[in-house]
């Protein structure tokens, strides 16, 4: 019988019982490696400690509400804390990550857990304290960079150079998009250990059904309308959607997310007169996105930076095509005119232009469903269950440059 790989993650971005679509794209990259039943997994997603769980608190209650251990989605999964001094925070958190999570690596050792490697996801600070773990318990490791880790962390000096310091440690440095490992390599890495491994979307949960159907269970109304989706926050461009639905008459526009911009976008909705053809859905469930996607007649994506956005493969899987920005992993995604349309610049005319144009050309809804059904998890997987087995049969060897 062939050993199964044993794998611990590490990494901040994982879901938790109190936070449940915190870094889902980690757990369901995971769920479908753990599917193959060649691997097995553990899980140390370290969170920040704060000192209550009073609801006054807020979204740092809910943090301190998160158990230091649990069984989720039958995944053993550790939370332990760290402390991150204010100012200095950026610059330390690698450090002080690694520290808070020591005892809980060595509690899975301890339990007779003797996992062939760390596969560690965000490359700052997780990754960076993924090779300080590394070193201390002797363990090759693997980096998955994200996204922001490198297109905006790495413009800071000190993280940068940690991040450098370790990819010269890790086996294989990964990106979700053939622009995140470029932007990898031209920060220094090195361009032997870069791989790509783009995320793939759940065939299954993101289907087409009918739009009447989905309209009716969540009571939209009828008429052509835009959905978009992402924590409420000035990168994913809600701001920009909001501004353009003031030049595309008889247009509404739903977003799904939460977050600190939730009053801004409401006063700016406001300003431009637009609030009775705008709904916030708040958070939404992964399993209940795909009701939203077949409901909608297009989702747009105004982001500033993105690695790769799993968010437009899902609403193509659902039928829905996509308007988006030429922003990072996202031109390798929307190649064609029949998914939906790339934006010339981020303002709302370009928004309104594609929009306008897309809408008059909409493509069948089977054509787009097409398309993500050669984007499912199967090759990431194939790809990672390669890795992590010639790691583990000890064919590529840790560097300690």
């Amino acid at each position: 019988m062939i050993r199964k790989t044993r794998t611990l993650l590490f990494s901040s971005l994982y879901p938790s019982s109190i936070r449940p679509g915190h870094g889902i794209f980690v757990e369901t990259r995971l769920r479908e490696l753990l599917a193959t039943g060649k691997v097995d997994a553990r899980v140390v997603s370290p969170i920040p400690w704060f000192f209550s769980t009073h609801p006054r608190f807020g979204d740092y209650a809910r943090m301190a509400s998160i158990p230091l251990r649990e069984s989720y989605h039958g995944i053993d999964v550790q939370h332990p804390r760290y402390m991150l001094p204010p100012k200095v925070g950026m610059n330390v958190a690698p450090f002080v990550l690694a520290l808070g999570a020591m005892p809980a690596v060595k509690r899975l050792l301890d339990e007779g857990y003797n996992f062939d490697l760390i596969d560690s996801h965000y490359y700052y600070p997780d990754g960076v304290a993924a090779a300080l773990l590394a070193w201390h318990f002797n363990k090759p490791f693997t980096v998955t960079a994200r996204g922001s880790d490198i297109n905006l962390i790495a413009d800071h000096a000190i993280p940068r150079t940690l991040m450098r310091w370790a990819s010269s440690r890790a086996i294989a440095s990964i990106g979700v998009s053939r622009a995140l490992t470029l932007a990898m390599e031209q920060m220094g890495m090195s361009a032997s250990k870069l791989m790509m491994m783009p995320n793939g979307v759940d065939l299954e949960l993101f289907h087409i059904r009918p739009q009447t159907a989905a309209r009716a269970v969540l009571g939209w109304p009828v008429g052509p309308t835009l959905l978009s989706v992402g924590n409420l926050v000035e990168n994913k461009g809600h701001h920009i959607a909001i501004e353009a639905l003031a030049c595309l008459p008889g247009f509404r526009l739903a977003i799904a997310g939460e977050g600190p911009e939730r009053h801004a976008l409401e006063a700016l909705a406001g300003k431009i007169s637009v609030s009775s053809r705008l709904q916030f859905l708040g958070r939404v469930d992964q399993t209940q996105l795909a009701e939203y996607y077949n409901a909608a007649d297009i989702v747009v994506l105004p982001s500033s930076r993105e690695g790769w956005p799993n968010v437009l493969l899902e609403s193509m899987a659902c039928g829905t095509p996509v308007v988006a920005t030429r922003v990072g992993g996202i031109p390798e995604i929307v190649t064609s005119a029949d998914t939906g349309r790339l934006m010339r610049g981020r303002t709302a005319a370009d928004l309104v232009e594609a929009v306008s144009d897309l809408w008059q050309h909409l493509p069948e809804r089977t054509t787009v469903r097409s398309y993500a059904q050669g984007r499912s998890w199967k090759s990431t997987t194939e790809a990672q269950i390669g890795l992590f087995s010639r790691i583990a049969d000890g064919v590529l060897e840790s560097f300690h440059a």
